[in-house]
């Protein structure tokens, strides 16, 4: 176990790395293994009930890879809102992870505004109120914050204004190499056609995607077809979440066929994270997260 001394020192950069390096490239090299067709991380939102019940965000960071053996995490700023500029504890957050083994991938951000808002100043201000965890990501290494489409009115309209703060953000977290990407999350943006028409008039590099496997309640009785709905989605996703709530005796998830969808997924070329996100309540947290990643696991192995 590195000295606290050594782990800080580690966060602020080695002198010798330059050597380390050169002496590792003059090492005989073993043949590569295949990498696999996507690696998991699990969403804080699948612990939001221990969370909420007096588990802190530091001690889950450093239980997440002993206890589900996945390589990272995706956050919810809900967890830690009022940290956003504190510099010490987003430092003992680096800290956490690097001793825990998982990398950090990104912020879910909810409760900052609406950025479809029909009201000019309410989206002025949502678009402010991102520009905070814009520079946490950074600061933590994540590639990405994730944020909410919502709003009122015209549909067209609301594309409109949807897509501009997207690229308003985006141009915002360029210097700080952070992505701004969108998840069907209710409303209008449950409809995949709708969020596609969204990325297409916004037309940036660094505004993408999070497609959710079972987000697509689109009020009262109707929901947007889920795999039509993800496929729409995939050319601009840059993470995925693999929502889960219900399992049958053979380790299915009932509510959506995870052959299916993630056919889906990797026909579109994508090759990142899937993100574990359990959301039932028929499991415990612990058993719905490992019940999930099993699954991703097992169906992986089938499609490679």
């Amino acid at each position: 176990m590195p000295t606290s001394s050594t782990r800080r020192d580690f966060l602020v950069g080695a002198v010798g790395l330059p050597c380390l390096t050169a002496a590792a490239a003059a090492l005989p090299q073993q043949p590569a293994e295949e990498a696999p067709l996507f690696d998991l991380s699990l969403a804080q939102w699948s612990n939001h009930r221990a969370l909420q019940g007096g588990l802190t965000n530091l001690d889950w960071i450093s239980s997440v890879r002993a206890k589900y053996d996945v390589s990272a995490v995706e956050f919810v700023n809900s967890f830690f809102k009022d940290k956003a500029h504190d510099w010490a504890y987003l430092g003992e957050m680096k800290l956490r992870a690097l001793d825990g083994g998982v990398r950090m991938l990104l912020i879910m951000c909810d409760g900052e505004g609406s950025l479809a808002a029909e009201d000019e100043a309410e989206r002025r201000a949502a678009i402010d109120n991102h520009r905070k965890w814009v520079v946490a990501a950074s600061y933590l290494g994540c590639h990405s914050i994730r944020v909410n489409a919502a709003g009122s009115g015209d549909e067209a309209e609301m594309q409109k204004r949807a897509a501009d703060s997207l690229v308003q953000l985006a141009d915002y977290g360029a210097p700080y190499d952070v992505n701004v990407i969108v998840e069907n999350h209710g409303g209008r943006s449950s409809n995949g056609a709708w969020l596609a028409g969204v990325m297409r008039l916004a037309d940036h590099p660094r505004v993408g995607t999070l497609p959710d496997f079972g987000n697509f309640h689109l009020g009262g009785d109707e929901w947007y077809d889920r795999y039509e709905g993800v496929r729409e989605m995939m050319p601009w996703a840059k993470a995925v979440s693999a929502k889960s709530h219900d399992f049958d005796e053979q380790g299915n998830e009932v509510h959506t066929d995870y052959r299916r969808m993630l056919k889906i997924v990797v026909e579109a070329g994508y090759r990142g994270f899937l993100g574990i996100e359990y959301e039932g309540d028929q499991l415990g947290e612990d058993e719905g997260i490992l019940a999930t990643r099993d699954l991703l696991r097992r169906v992986r192995e089938e499609l490679a």
